[in-house]
């Protein structure tokens, strides 16, 4: 220091040996001696207890790794059950399905074929009857009844809308009346 006296070296000068010996100095300052080596070590010790980092990013990684291995092999069983699925529903389910609806397919066209039938003859039915029926309306005989009708026999008249009871009893009103 500036006094004059002795002094005393502080720090790594204490355990190298002092100021001026005639070793040299490497990057890290002198090699070679013991002290050195444990403040070295001492150096590395304190590093790793105090900074975790490179323990933990090895960590993360390898935990990183093996999830991803994990999560790998759980998606190859999911996609292989994926596969024996869609393997199994084209060789099995869809020619069964398939099958089975052809067949039903058939009877309800065969059913629906015999209800179009049905319903033909029945449109054919009901046009023929209303045929008879505006026939004989304009012929003006009641329904059911031809133009040589007992009705036209017996002298009703379906235009006056009298039955030949009414008229005969007109006249016999009408005689009695006079």
């Amino acid at each position: 220091m500036s006094g004059g006296g002795t002094e005393t070296p502080v720090g790594c000068e204490a355990a190298q040996g002092g100021g001026g010996g005639g070793k040299k100095k490497d990057s890290q300052g002198f090699t070679g001696s013991p002290a050195h080596l444990i403040i070295k070590d001492l150096g590395e010790i304190h590093s790793r207890l105090l900074d975790h980092r490179p323990v933990i990013q090895g960590e993360t990684r390898y935990f990183v790794k093996e999830f991803e291995e994990k999560r790998g092999l759980r998606e190859m069983r999911v996609l292989e059950n994926l596969k024996n699925m869609i393997h199994e529903t084209n060789e099995h389910t869809l020619p069964t399905c398939r099958a089975t609806m052809q067949d039903s397919l058939n009877q309800v066209l065969q059913r629906l074929q015999a209800a179009t039938d049905s319903v033909r003859r029945l449109q054919q039915r009901e046009q023929e009857r209303k045929k008879k029926l505006t026939r004989l309306d304009l012929h003006g005989c009641p329904v059911g009844e031809t133009l040589s009708s007992p009705c036209r026999r017996h002298g009703f008249d379906p235009g006056s809308g009298k039955s030949p009871h009414a008229a005969r009893s007109g006249q016999t009103h009408t005689h009695l009346t006079r």
